[in-house]
């Protein structure tokens, strides 16, 4: 008796890891397909809340069975989805990402930490980083719309205005600058340092302190690739760590930044937007526009968000370079803005403003 019990469990156990396997394969067909999807909408492999939402939804198929059968289908589920990142990291190897620098750049830290498995091109400019994608050489970039301590980064707003690219995600990089140096240089041999503008100016009050010379740079990656190569020890760059490593310098002194909160924010940019329909608050939206040249047209436009309830976080303007004393306002928003309401909300906002563009709707990356 006791042996029929255990050759019926056997057998159904054999019979259900045979319709296990089929249903594995057709979920890992599936995964295929999100990879193909995110690597043409430039969206990263992880998507936390889609996954804890796969978890509470199937952990209720469960909902009448014993504690430690329903934990145990949880971890189950957990390691089905670990399964399925893996296998779409494989898919993006031959991902083609586009950032603004060199290796050891912020772009490229963030791009890396985006998407690690992707392959990270390197571009002079962020024009040139944008380009790319337009052209087909890249399948996205990373760069950089936004830092906590200098504001936005006017170049790559008026390129998101003017071009075809949309934003498909956003990712907070929380910087540190440190201070790079030739190999067995003392601190008090430097005269001066080399490196961004914006870089320069977050460093600003450790500069004066010391009393050096400042050369602006284009990146701070490619500052530190520039000091190596001068082979002077009275040179110095800020850089991160990473940028160190990369060319052979050594880090004299570390975070001399002087805010400890500094952070940048890089937009990811894809060809194809993504609508992500029905996410609630947990979504964002950019939104650029002029407006009529007429006395209260902006506010007009603003109330016009307030009234559907979309939650502004920020409004900001830019000039217009092609016209004198004219302006484009760039705004980003939480709300579902392909919703009945989003599209009622955009029908309306085109009758105050001249020219209105949704530049994405995306989730932001933690």
């Amino acid at each position: 008796m006791e042996d029929n019990k255990l050759l019926t469990a056997r057998k159904i156990i054999d019979e259900t890891d045979k319709a296990m396997a089929e249903l594995f394969r057709r979920r890992m067909q599936a995964a295929k397909l999100v990879a193909e999807y995110k690597i043409e909408h430039g969206l990263p492999i992880k998507d936390a809340a889609r996954e804890e939402q796969i978890i509470r939804r199937n952990a209720e198929y469960l909902a009448g069975e014993e504690d430690m059968v329903r934990s145990s289908y949880v971890n189950f589920m957990r390691d089905v989805i670990d399964l399925s990142c893996k296998y779409q990291s494989r898919l993006f190897n031959g991902m083609n990402v586009a950032f603004c620098g060199v290796k050891g750049a912020f772009a490229s830290i963030a791009a890396g930490k985006i998407f690690p498995d992707a392959n990270r091109i390197g571009y002079s400019s962020f024009g040139e980083a944008y380009d790319a994608v337009v052209k087909g050489e890249c399948d996205c970039a990373v760069l950089p719309i936004e830092n906590s301590s200098a504001g936005d980064v006017g170049e790559v707003c008026d390129i998101l205005f003017s071009g075809p690219l949309y934003v498909t995600a956003t990712f907070d990089l929380a910087v540190t600058h440190d201070l790079l140096v030739l190999p067995g240089t003392d601190i008090s041999r430097i005269t001066r340092v080399i490196s961004h503008p914006q870089a320069l100016a977050q460093c600003g009050k450790y500069i004066k302190t010391h009393g050096w010379q400042t050369t602006e740079y284009v990146n701070t990656a490619l500052a530190a690739q520039y000091v190596a190569s001068l082979g002077e020890p009275d040179t110095a760059a800020i850089a991160s760590e990473e940028a160190a490593s990369l060319y052979g310098l050594e880090v004299a002194d570390r975070g001399i930044n002087e805010s400890k909160c500094n952070t940048t924010r890089f937009a990811v940019l894809s060809a194809a937007k993504t609508e992500r329909k029905g996410s609630g608050m947990s979504n964002r939206f950019i939104l650029m526009f002029t407006v009529r040249n007429e006395a209260g047209k902006l506010a007009e436009a603003v109330d016009i968000i307030g009234k559907y309830g979309y939650n502004m976080q920020s409004l900001r303007s830019r000039p217009m370079k092609e016209l004198l004393w004219q302006y484009y306002f760039f705004v980003e928003a939480e709300g579902d803005i392909y919703s009945e309401k989003g599209k009622a909300l955009l029908k309306e906002l085109s009758g105050c403003c001249d020219r209105l563009k949704l530049i994405g709707s995306f989730e932001h990356i933690s």
